[in-house]
């Protein structure tokens, strides 16, 4: 079963994603939050496996929320934004949230993407979530690169640029010419290696050290993935 706990300021959007969820065997609300401040001290007791978050709230802001949350508890965070995302969307990734949904998603993948991360993947797969990292990471200052990278073989800077390009194992294995049992091991060394908790802090961390940079992928490159 796994745990939620929905953090937005607004009731009616509250009660909206319970209604979609609840009704989903494998999943249970455990607890709701009308601000950051309240995500925190729930997720402390009510120990869920998911948060969904929104970013803007009074009191204390979802991106505080989830650094913190991150820090305190190994609960995995979705960020919940309006199409008309803003920086704080990149500065979330950075914090350590799982990914994020637009809150006019349709209801499967509201399931979907809570399942996902509930299973320790990061919620890239949609087209827009590479676009968008692209881009918030051409405007963020980015820190000197990190000297663990050093320990990455040749292959595995390989297999991590192709994550930051939003690519599946099963995409990776295709493309290395490898099988999907050995792209999902080197994926799980690098991320060990790195001491990252999902797909998406490898992302952040490939734009943050220039492993890859906005306009690197193309069509061309990775194919379209809509």
């Amino acid at each position: 079963m796994i745990k939620l706990l929905l953090a937005d300021d607004q009731r009616l959007v509250r009660a909206g994603f319970k209604s979609i969820l609840d009704g989903e065997d494998d999943v249970d609300v455990v607890a709701e939050a009308a601000n950051g401040t309240e995500a925190i001290a729930l997720t402390r007791s009510a120990r869920p496996d998911v948060v969904l978050m929104d970013i803007r709230m009074p009191e204390l802001d979802g991106l505080a929320a989830t650094r913190e949350i991150v820090r305190v508890s190994d609960a995995r965070v979705i960020i919940l934004t309006t199409f008309d995302l803003d920086d704080y969307v990149y500065g979330a990734l950075r914090a350590g949230a799982s990914g994020f949904l637009v809150k006019d998603t349709e209801p499967m993948e509201l399931i979907h993407a809570v399942r996902v991360v509930a299973r320790g993947d990061a919620l890239l797969a949609p087209a827009v979530t590479r676009k968008l990292i692209a881009e918030f990471a051409g405007r963020v200052d980015r820190p000197a690169p990190s000297p663990r990278l050093n320990s990455l073989t040749d292959r595995e800077r390989e297999v991590m640029v192709l994550v930051a390009a939003g690519l599946s194992n099963d995409e990776i294995a295709a493309k290395l010419v490898l099988s999907p049992a050995t792209a999902k091991t080197h994926v799980s060394r690098i991320m060990t290696k790195l001491g990252v908790r999902d797909r998406a802090q490898l992302v952040v961390l490939a734009y943050e050290s220039a492993m890859i940079t906005p306009g690197w992928m193309s069509t061309r490159d990775v194919g379209d993935r809509h």
